[in-house]
């Protein structure tokens, strides 16, 4: 399955308390329930003024789906083609 990458532009997340992030991860996973089992948040990164999500899923288009019901941005949405760690250069 797919794993892709989406940058969210939302100016000041950096500053938002615990409250405000359990009231987003609760509508994304809301939204995540709708959708069905075939799209999964893995994880975020916030930033000062954006937030870069990971999620598998079959199509872009479900991302953007997922984004669109909740209300969230999905400025930039990449498809992952490699994942490369320290452990790519061993042989």
């Amino acid at each position: 399955m797919p794993k892709y990458v989406i940058e969210r532009d939302v100016p000041g997340v950096g500053k938002l308390g615990a409250e405000q992030f359990h009231g987003i991860a609760e509508k994304s996973r809301s939204v995540l329930g709708e959708l069905g089992p075939q799209i999964q948040w893995v994880h975020s990164y916030v930033t000062d003024d954006r937030i870069y999500c990971v999620y598998i899923a079959p199509n872009e288009e479900m991302v953007r789906e997922h984004a669109r019901r909740g209300g969230f941005p999905a400025n930039k949405v990449s498809q992952v083609r490699e994942i490369m760690d320290p452990t790519t250069a061993e042989k």
